[in-house]
């Protein structure tokens, strides 16, 4: 099976042979120049790959613990994809926590002419900021 786009969506088409290990039962540690995955953390979506260093919304773990991320929409290893409807099974990536921080100071500034009504507020939203150690598939 080959898997190619298509107006229809995404179409598997017969007598191409896909990697094997994507499709097999068995759970193996993979993280090849081209493989990469894409993840979901905190409402947001994620194209990662080993070896990325990345932002995230703030994660319940303390620095250098590990995390491992279950919700995996998709993994390709370079030659073959693997889409999930929504998600896939038995596929999870490992990510290490870096550190945690606050991103840049967003201000709101609400005001209403002629009134002498002036409202200032500021606001950083708090990160985790994380590396992919590997793509179990």
């Amino acid at each position: 099976m080959h898997l190619f786009r298509h107006r229809a969506g995404l179409v598997y088409q017969e007598g191409l042979n896909p990697k094997p290990h994507l499709f097999s039962g068995e759970s193996q540690i993979y993280g090849g120049e081209n493989m990469y995955a894409v993840i979901e953390t905190g409402g947001k979506q994620y194209r990662v790959q080993v070896g990325d260093t990345f932002k995230v919304d703030k994660l319940p773990a303390e620095a250098g613990e590990t995390v491992e991320v279950n919700k995996v929409l998709a993994v390709s290893d370079g030659e073959s994809l693997r889409v999930g409807t929504p998600l896939l099974e038995g596929v999870k990536v490992i990510l290490k926590v870096l550190k945690h921080g606050k991103g840049k100071k967003i201000v709101i500034f609400k005001f209403k002419a002629k009134k002498n009504y002036r409202r200032k507020q500021g606001h950083r939203q708090p990160f985790t900021q994380v590396t992919v150690d590997a793509i179990e598939v």
